[in-house]
């Protein structure tokens, strides 16, 4: 396995549901001070590994380090330098935020004196401190989010789980928890965390494994699995129908090798995959200028996450399956 470099290190990974197979010889390597997503559509095997990680479940088989910890032989010292928020809030409604807070350090067997500082901190970290007083069920979803988080932060953790951490969130809310997110592995905390939200992986993860039945499929930086479907492409919008077999030529002559140029004739766009698409663009956009064809819309489009992990899975990200 992966040295003293890495919060997380998995070999050979497998559990078994009755029938189904939920983890079938899985790897994992997670550098230390990194956020490392896994994906995989629904069923892939992604809440399966994280309960395992987290000693919620026992692996059939394999083996697995958390912190530097045996995950078989040490689950103890593993649960001390963790943290974990599940797809659902742990949060009391019934009671304020600090109460909350001071709570979860009590259930840590913290003193109530440091309970009371850590909740006063971890309130402040997470912009909370105006809201400290209140009851959590008067919150938008994306403070009960954060609140949640401050709640898996009590001891500090190396490595901090998150399952699903927006699910259900409207926009507002999924960027706090980002912000938040963004903000822990800046300061040295290990993240994790599984989502069926591609755009959230893209912008939190340093690095992505695909998971599906259960198994690596593959493993890279966001923009190396946007390289793996193919080139950037250059799309021309026509300003008249009649210009669309100029501009098909044009971009033919400026397509990538063994590609062509596809045309929307509804939408009167034209678009090919290239390569050094600044340059492309700027030749296209000068002999387009000297031939006096006016564009509705001229620019570069990168191939996004989303289309990266259809081509690799062959579905959505979101297909229903059991998890």
């Amino acid at each position: 396995m992966p040295g003293s470099d890495y919060a997380v290190v998995a070999h050979g990974l497998r559990k078994r549901y009755r029938d189904t197979m939920a983890l079938d010889d899985l790897h994992l390597a997670v550098q230390r001070g990194t956020v490392y997503g896994l994906l995989g559509p629904n069923g892939a095997g992604k809440t399966t590994a994280v309960r395992i990680l987290t000693t919620l479940i026992r692996a059939d088989g394999g083996r697995a380090e958390v912190a530097g910890h045996d995950l078989r032989t040490q689950p103890r010292l593993v649960r001390r330098r963790i943290g974990l928020t599940g797809q659902q809030t742990a949060v009391d409604d019934t009671i304020t935020a600090r109460q909350n807070l001071v709570m979860f350090g009590r259930l840590f067997h913290i003193g109530k004196a440091a309970a009371r500082r850590r909740a006063d901190e971890l309130l402040h970290q997470f912009g909370l401190a105006d809201a400290a007083d209140k009851a959590p069920k008067t919150f938008s979803g994306g403070m009960r989010r954060r609140l949640d988080l401050a709640s898996s932060m009590i001891l500090a953790p190396e490595v901090l789980f998150l399952d699903e951490p927006t699910t259900g969130l409207d926009p507002a809310g999924r960027r706090e928890v980002w912000q938040q997110v963004s903000s822990l592995a800046s300061a040295g905390t290990t993240v994790l965390l599984t989502t069926h939200y591609l755009d959230e992986a893209d912008k939190l993860c340093d690095r992505i494994g695909v998971v599906e039945h259960g198994r690596n499929l593959v493993e890279d930086t966001p923009d190396g699995l946007k390289r793996r479907i193919g080139n950037e492409r250059l799309e021309v919008v026509a300003a008249e129908p009649d210009d669309l077999p100029q501009i098909t030529a044009l971009l033919n002559k400026a397509a990538a090798a063994g590609t062509e140029a596809t045309v929307d004739s509804t939408g009167l766009a034209v678009s090919v995959a290239v390569t050094d698409g600044v340059r492309v663009l700027t030749e296209i956009a000068v002999e387009l200028r000297e031939r006096a064809i006016t564009v509705a819309d001229l620019g570069l489009r990168r191939p996004t996450l989303d289309e990266a992990f259809l081509h690799l899975t062959g579905h959505s990200s979101t297909a229903e399956a059991v998890k």
